[in-house]
């Protein structure tokens, strides 16, 4: 009985600990984004705010949709990541004082009316099997990284810069965990979005430190 309850309150602590770590970090990450001057936005800064916040809660939505199916940590390391990632866009929002798209909806739940359908459509898919799964999750990171790289070229201002950049380092090293799950489980997964040049040499290179 001592025993178990020695481990219960470790695990307690070692729970505690996480997300008092979590919060640090996402505090660290809010002030780096309000510590770059407020520019004037464009069209096109207003409109990737709004569809980067949607599309990173749709592959936050998506993994924990598919963790609960398959319960692989996968699946769950990086919904907390994109959480992050679609968190770092809201400060934005904010920053700018535009309203966010997402306000209470629960997960599974857009307002953009083709993330809402592109949402059921993998969540199907990726439920087959694990390795269909795994190539989904493939699939979403292959998408942001194209769209973060087309948004790179229509902006300018410094704080979204800088986030988008951490967006796409990590949506890339989520690319090099889920190929790694795919190969491992025998299937294959070729570009969609980015080139397949691209994505080789996302896979060919070592996961980049510091990243969302």
């Amino acid at each position: 009985m001592k025993k178990l309850v020695i481990m219960a309150f470790v695990v307690a602590v070692a729970i505690s600990s996480c997300k008092k770590d979590e919060t640090t970090r996402n505090n660290d990450i809010t002030s780096q984004i309000n510590g770059f001057p407020k520019e004037s936005l464009s069209t096109d800064e207003i409109t990737s705010l709004k569809t980067m916040r949607e599309e990173e809660k749709l592959a936050h939505d998506v993994y924990v949709t598919l963790n609960s199916k398959w319960n692989v940590n996968v699946f769950s390391n990086i919904a907390s990541s994109e959480q992050t990632h679609t968190s770092s866009v809201l400060t934005l929002l904010n920053k700018y004082e535009l309203i966010d798209p997402v306000g209470a909806n629960a997960v599974g739940v857009f307002s953009d009316t083709t993330l809402q359908k592109l949402y059921t459509q993998l969540v199907t898919q990726g439920s087959v099997s694990v390795l269909d799964g795994f190539k989904v999750g493939a699939t979403i990171e292959d998408l942001d990284i194209y769209d973060l790289n087309t948004w790179a070229l229509k902006i300018d201002n410094q704080d979204i810069k800088y986030v988008y950049q951490n967006l796409a380092k990590g949506s890339r090293n989520h690319m090099r965990s889920f190929y790694s799950q795919i190969i491992s489980a025998g299937g294959n997964y070729n570009a969609q979005f980015i080139s397949q040049a691209e994505l080789e040499a996302i896979i060919n290179s070592p996961k980049e430190n510091g990243s969302w």
